[in-house]
This record gives C-alpha cells, sequence and structure tokens, in this order.
C-alpha cells in the first residue's frame, strides 16, 4: 500500500480525488509533480485501477521522464509498467501510428523536419512567383500557427486569419494547399501534424476516438494553463465517454501565449466539465515568506486570474532588493560585483541565476563575467562569443593578431564572399607544406598559385598587413569598427539571410561586439590592445571547452552561474535570483505596449522570474540603458511602481563596488585589474 501520510492535506486531497473532473491549481514551487505521482501510485497500489487505463499527459520530454521515474520509485517497474505517461505530440504518434491509414496515409509515413518543410514551402513559392517577396520562414510559421489553430489548408481562406487584401494571405494560402498536397503525395507529416491529423482522425472517426476515451479511463494534465486549442480539442474526445479528467496547472504562469497557448481553458475549466472540483495548492516549499509576498503582491493586479495565496514555513531575514543602475554597464558591474563576492565566501556559483525579458540584455553580463573569469551557463540560449558572426569577427582579429593563425584565416579567407572555395585553399595548404611555411606567408608570396582568386588573395593579405597597423594606432573598437565597414560586412549579413527579423538580431550582434571591445577599453585603460582582448577571448574559449569536458562528472548543477530569459527559467528554482531590467518597454516589453495588448501575460513573466528565488531576490533597473548603440533614458517598470513601499522592496542607488569606501573601492580595483592581466602573462 502507498501511504499519503507525506503529502499536506491539500495534497492528499487531491491525490484521493479520483472520480469526475478534478482542476488541481498548483501554485509555483508547491509539490505538484510530488502530488500527481503519488495520485497516480494511490489508484493503481491503493485501488487497484489498471495501469492501462491511465494515462499522463505533458508537455516536454524531460518533464514525462521524470514523472515515469518517479512513478516507477513509488510502484515499482512492474506496476507502472502499464501506465502511460507521455507528451501530447508521443501519445499523437502513438496513435497515429495505428490508425493514420484512415487518413489515406501508409502506416509507414514520415515526419519531416523542418529542413524538409522549408523545401517544400520555397519549391511552393517559387511556382507562385514570389519566392523574393516573402521570407519561406515567416510563410512556413504562419502554416504553423494555422494548424495548430486547427485551420486546414481548405479552411484557411474563410478563417478570420485570411486577409483578402494581404498579398501574403494569397501566398500562404496557395502554399499552404501545395504544402499538404507534397506532405501526402510523400506518405510524410510534419511535426504539427502529429496533433493536427489525430485530431481530424477522432472527428472523421468517432468509433475510434470512443476507442481510445474507453481504453484511457483516467487522464491526467499536467501543465493544463499551456494548452492550445488542438490540445484542448484532443482532451475532449479523450474524455467523451467518462468525466474521469485531472488537469494540474497555474494560470499565473501562463506565459506561453505567443505560442498559441490558451488561458482560458484553465480559467473556464468547471464551465466545460461542470461539477469539477478545484483544489488549490498554495503551501509553496521553495522560496521563503517574503519572496512569495512579493509575488502575490505583483500577480493581484492581474484581474482575470484564479484568487489564491501562496505561502511558506520558511522564515528570513532577506528582504527583496530593487537596485537602481546607472546604466547597461553599471548594471552589470555591479550584478557581477556581487557574484564575485559570493564565489569568494565559498558560495556555490551554480546557486546563482540570472534572469532577463530578451536575449540582448545578456551581452554585457556575459562580458563582466569573462572579465571577471566567472563561469557561465546559457539556458535557451547561445553564448555571445559562440554565435557566428561575432566568431567570424574574433577569427579577424586574431589573423590580424597572428597571421599564423592557420584555423582563424580558413575562417575567414573567403568572408566576405571572394571566390576562394576549397579546391583553393587546398593549393595553397599543400604549398605551405611543400615550402614548410604558414598558410598565411604561402598566401602572401604564392597568390598567382591560383590566377582567378588572385586579386582576392592579394586583397586579403593587404588588408591584414595594413589593420596590423591600423589596431597600433587606433583604439579596439575604432579598429574593429573600421574593418567591419572596410569588408562590408554588414551588407553580408543582409545577403546570408532571408528573414528581417533574423538580419536585425545579427546586426545587433556586431553592434554589441563592437560594444564589448568598448567595455574591454574601459576596463583595462592603457592596458587594452588587441593582444590583451584576443588573449582574454582565448583564455575563456579554452576555459568553456574544459567545463564542457568536464560535463560528464554527473554533476547536478555545475559550479557556473546561469543566464536565461524569463521563458526559460520556468520550472526551476535558485537560492539567488538577479531579475534585471525591471523597466517599462522591457518588462512589460515594448512590442505588448506600443500594440496596445493585454499586458497580463507580462506581468504573469514578472511573477513567474520572483517566484524562481528561494533565498535572495535582487532586483534591478536602469536609468538608461544601451539600446541599438545608444544611451536611451528608462523609466522603472509599471510592476514596481504598483508596489509602492509593500512587500519590504528597499531601493537603493547603488554604485560599482558600493559596499566599500572610495579610497578601498579604488584599492580594490587595482587589485583585480592588475591579477587579471596577471593571468594574462601566465597564459
Amino acid at each position: 500500500m502507498i501511504s499519503l501520510s507525506g503529502l499536506n492535506d491539500k495534497q492528499r486531497e487531491a491525490a484521493e480525488t479520483i472520480e469526475g473532473p478534478v482542476l488541481i491549481l498548483a501554485g509555483a514551487g508547491s509539490g505538484k509533480t510530488r502530488t500527481i505521482t503519488y495520485r497516480i501510485a494511490h489508484m493503481v497500489d491503493n485501488l487497484g485501477i489498471s495501469g492501462e487505463s491511465i494515462l499522463g499527459v505533458s508537455f516536454t520530454n524531460k518533464a514525462a521522464k521524470e514523472m515515469r521515474e518517479r512513478v516507477i520509485t513509488l510502484l515499482g517497474s512492474r506496476k507502472s509498467r502499464k501506465v502511460s505517461l507521455l507528451t501530447f505530440h508521443s501519445l499523437g504518434v502513438r496513435i497515429l501510428k495505428k490508425e493514420i491509414e484512415k487518413l489515406g496515409y501508409h502506416l509507414n509515413f514520415s515526419i519531416y523536419d523542418q529542413s524538409d518543410q522549408l523545401s517544400i514551402v520555397r519549391e511552393a513559392l517559387k511556382l507562385y512567383h514570389a519566392e523574393k517577396k516573402f521570407d519561406a520562414k515567416d510563410v512556413q510559421s504562419k502554416i504553423s500557427f494555422l494548424k495548430n489553430a486547427g485551420i486546414t489548408e481548405l479552411d484557411f481562406a474563410d478563417s478570420n486569419h485570411f486577409n483578402p487584401e494581404d498579398p501574403y494571405s494569397h501566398a500562404t494560402e496557395y502554399t499552404y494547399r501545395y504544402y499538404q498536397e507534397k506532405l501526402k503525395f510523400f506518405n510524410a507529416i510534419d511535426f504539427d501534424d502529429i496533433l493536427f491529423l489525430t485530431l481530424k482522425l477522432f472527428k472523421e472517426n468517432s468509433d475510434i476516438a470512443k476507442a481510445y476515451s474507453e481504453k484511457f479511463k483516467y487522464i491526467m494534465v499536467d501543465e493544463y494553463q499551456d494548452t492550445n486549442t488542438l490540445q484542448f480539442e484532443l482532451i475532449k474526445h479523450l474524455t467523451s465517454t467518462h468525466n474521469n479528467l485531472c488537469v494540474v496547472g497555474d494560470d499565473d504562469q501562463s506565459i506561453y501565449g505567443f505560442r498559441g497557448a490558451d488561458i482560458t481553458n484553465i480559467l473556464e475549466f468547471e464551465k466545460i466539465y461542470s461539477g469539477a472540483k478545484i483544489i488549490k495548492l498554495e503551501e509553496n516549499y521553495r522560496s521563503v515568506s517574503s519572496i512569495l509576498n512579493l509575488a502575490n503582491t505583483v500577480i493581484k493586479e492581474n484581474k482575470k486570474r484564479r484568487d489564491k495565496t501562496l505561502w511558506s514555513q520558511k522564515k528570513s531575514d532577506h528582504i527583496p532588493l530593487l537596485w537602481a543602475m546607472g546604466d547597461t554597464d553599471h548594471e552589470a558591474e555591479v550584478i557581477v560585483e556581487e557574484v564575485v563576492r559570493h564565489q569568494g565566501a565559498g558560495g556555490h556559483l551554480g546557486d546563482i541565476a540570472i534572469l532577463y525579458r530578451s536575449n540582448t540584455q545578456a551581452p554585457p553580463i556575459e562580458d563582466q563575467l569573462r572579465l571577471s573569469q566567472v563561469p557561465y551557463t546559457i539556458i535557451g540560449g547561445q553564448k555571445f562569443y559562440d554565435k557566428k558572426e561575432v566568431k567570424d569577427l574574433m577569427s579577424y582579429l586574431f589573423v590580424i593578431l597572428n597571421p599564423n593563425d592557420q584555423m582563424a584565416i580558413r575562417r575567414v579567407l573567403n568572408i566576405p564572399h571572394r571566390g576562394i572555395g576549397n579546391a583553393t585553399l587546398e593549393k595553397f595548404l599543400n604549398k605551405a607544406q611543400e615550402e614548410n611555411i604558414a598558410l598565411f606567408n604561402a598566401l602572401e608570396k604564392h597568390p598567382g598559385l591560383d590566377p582567378q582568386r588572385a586579386p582576392g588573395i592579394t586583397k586579403f593579405v593587404e588588408l591584414i598587413r595594413k589593420y596590423k597597423k591600423i589596431f597600433d594606432q587606433h583604439s579596439l573598437a575604432a579598429g574593429i569598427t573600421n574593418l567591419i565597414e572596410e569588408i562590408d560586412y554588414l551588407n553580408f549579413i543582409d545577403k546570408q539571410y532571408d528573414n528581417a527579423k533574423q538580419v536585425e538580431r545579427r546586426r545587433n550582434d556586431v553592434m554589441h561586439f563592437i560594444e564589448s571591445s568598448e567595455r574591454f577599453t574601459n576596463y583595462f585603460k592603457e592596458n587594452a590592445n588587441l593582444k590583451t582582448f584576443c588573449e582574454r577571448l582565448l583564455l575563456q574559449d579554452s576555459q568553456d571547452k574544459e567545463e564542457m569536458s568536464d560535463e560528464e562528472d554527473g554533476d547536478v548543477r555545475k559550479n557556473e552561474v546561469t543566464l536565461m530569459t524569463l521563458h526559460s527559467s520556468k520550472g526551476l528554482e535558485f537560492k539567488t535570483v538577479f531579475l534585471v531590467g525591471l523597466e517599462e518597454e522591457t518588462l512589460p516589453h515594448k512590442k505588448t505596449i506600443s500594440q496596445g495588448e493585454d499586458i497580463s501575460e507580462e506581468r504573469r513573466l514578472c511573477y513567474v522570474g520572483i517566484t524562481r528565488a528561494q533565498e535572495r531576490l535582487i532586483m534591478t533597473f536602469c536609468k538608461q540603458r544601451k539600446l541599438f548603440g545608444k544611451d536611451t533614458p528608462r523609466f522603472r517598470s509599471r510592476f514596481i511602481n504598483e508596489l509602492g513601499n509593500k512587500n519590504l522592496i528597499i531601493e537603493q542607488d547603488r554604485t560599482t563596488f558600493g559596499h566599500l569606501t572610495e579610497a578601498e573601492a579604488t584599492d580594490y580595483k587595482k587589485s583585480f585589474f592588475s591579477n587579471l592581466l596577471g593571468s594574462l602573462d601566465e597564459d
């Protein structure tokens, strides 16, 4: 028998309520996974319900795996084997593999990845004579949106999403029809089709829907606030012969509206499933009470929400802090100073997370972490210095500093395009080996080795020689800026990508790289030059590789700071959280404000960020923030202004090294940068 004595009263009530519709409102950190796994174990072990009749559905493979492992721990592998704990999509694939012939496909269908899908979309746009007018990825994204909204290629023209006066709508309609015809011809489906076709199967074959509903007599859905139209309809079909549906979720953590999640599914649950029992899990096991008081006050400003109040038995003297920063660089300096203090006191860096609304906020913080030699990782994103455009520019700098750097030469020899392909490169590599000289020397001595490419090779060699002198005479930022202009790198980016958003993002990365060199110069003053800058980048790169090689240690959380967006942070927790950029047009986001949209989801994002903190919460806002290379005035977020002086928030004007006197700060900086330069010399 499974004992439920380890659950609190509300958790136990949720675990013991088996028949009929149940909504478990599980606040952040309230132990929902523990509750639903004990519920499954109770059903099988205590009530004798067959595992074959139980279906648990989650959104991610990670969540499904965790649920499965916990159930196995409670029941053992034999008893838990027949319980179906799946993601929505794995459930759909399982059904389609048995039933897809009813839709005119063969059982051995393929699932096309994004590149396969894009090939068909491009083919359609070419036939429509709109290949250059519309970006294939945008059209593919629109088709994906339509499928997740349950709109077929035949229904699109009659839907609210079709604008008869918009050429883009007409191109999408043609492409959508062509796309679906091609997929069926190839006996293939895409990722969105998994649920789209499963729902179509149920709608057109009520006997099949009924059979699966009778098979799964007890259904549980995790993260119900994130369900979209398709998932909601699938659940309706799966419960067509019974009402034994238990959904678990938190409307206050509904932050995926941009993916099609419909919060009304959880807000109106009892309207759809009459007689539903609602159980609130409000005791939080994650955070200290002062952090929860703040979170509760922030989220209560949302009008359309289910009333609940998180509370905790964890008491602490900690007061959530709001720090006013001068500008973007100041913000990064103060945060990393605090991280270094934590590290110096023997603290584990894995206990710290730095959260932000947008990935564009990360580069200054990354720079400061690198300068301070603090290891970090980014979840749900790419490290700034790992991005293609940044690596291109870094390689140029490496070649200018050291023309014998063969790997760097090979990366940039044909960037931007100089018509120098692998065949030409191979000739010069062979020549270098034959004469026992460096690749650059071979290019310099024998440009005529490939007469057709000789002008481009000579120009590249002259460029490198020229900029070796320029970097000796000018600042890092000036040298990098001139280099970018001379090789026309921004125009190269424009030609590389069709998607305007992608072009803008990559252009911004170039701008951030220039700003990074400026920050480096501000720190190292007279010691800032091409050599120290490149050595700093190479040193950090080698440290990153060492960290990657250590990943097999099985350490749950490595000794490195975690950076991520608020969207990526959901479900995670950290002892100390820095929630940065609490400003109007950052959080809430400018797009939400300018388009006059409901800011409720932005406030929920803020709430999610706050509730990631277990013991310490430090929030920041800047009086001016660098945007697209310009300092722009900023104002405190309305989410903070709404609080007044409540909730134990202390607002401070922070100066870098604010805990030190001016004399102590000066000594600290001298010592810090002296050690930093010393480490470069040693390396």
